[in-house]
């Protein structure tokens, strides 16, 4: 007797997923906890570390050494976070096309990321590539609409990042405010929300079950003697 089996999707592209998933969290998470420090106690700190030429010493380190600590924690766990999440969404990327037999150079993911110039767009085309060819029963316009807005985002937050935060971190540690989170968040959350999307519509593999082999009753043929 046949048994059937339900198809799964490929378990290493969803772990990818899920890896993505939980670093953009922690990503999202450190940053916030370093807004926080920032509105708290950053400009105060940065403040009292100025009055000191940046140097205290005796009594007065001692009495800084706790939030300068704090602070060096947060913003180490927020760098690692967001290495965490780029490794993770490279990761998920090239296993992906894998999955789909597109070309998985890692190299060539590294260079649309990168590449000044290039990766003003390259990024969001390889996406969209990947999710048309991984899934190509979902409409074009949902497709489009969803890369688009993750990567407007993503550029949102770049721009706000490289261009707006230099000119605020003279009033902190680090200038980051409700602005920056609220721009990584949401591209954060659109770029979770394309992966989540092409990893579930993924077709799952095939599965090749043999077929029972049918059983042969042998037979014997009586002669009338004569």
């Amino acid at each position: 007797m046949r048994v059937a089996h339900a198809p799964t999707k490929p378990t290493g592209v969803s772990r990818a997923a899920r890896a993505v998933y939980v670093t953009f969290a922690a990503q999202t998470l450190s940053l916030a906890a370093l807004v926080i420090f920032e509105e708290v106690r950053g400009r105060q700190l940065a403040t009292e570390l100025a009055a000191f030429g940046g140097r205290p010493s005796g009594a007065d380190a001692e009495a800084l050494a706790g939030p300068a600590t704090a602070f060096a924690v947060l913003l180490l766990l927020a760098v690692a976070a967001t290495v965490a999440a780029a490794a993770a969404y490279t990761t998920w990327l090239l296993r992906i096309r894998q999955a789909c037999s597109l070309p998985a150079a890692r190299s060539a993911v590294a260079a649309a990321w990168l590449i000044p110039g290039v990766n003003l767009l390259a990024p969001a085309v390889l996406l969209s590539e990947t999710w048309r060819l991984a899934t190509p029963q979902e409409s074009r316009r949902t497709r489009l609409a969803l890369v688009t807005a993750w990567w407007l985002s993503w550029l949102t937050t770049l721009a706000v990042f490289t261009l707006v935060l230099p000119h605020d971190a003279s009033d902190g540690l680090t200038g980051l405010g409700l602005l920056e989170l609220a721009c990584l968040t949401l591209s954060a959350a659109l770029c979770a929300a394309t992966v989540h999307r092409i990893t579930v519509l993924q077709p799952a593999p095939a599965l090749h079950t043999q077929s029972p082999t049918p059983k042969v009753t042998p037979t014997t043929s009586l002669g009338r003697a004569t």
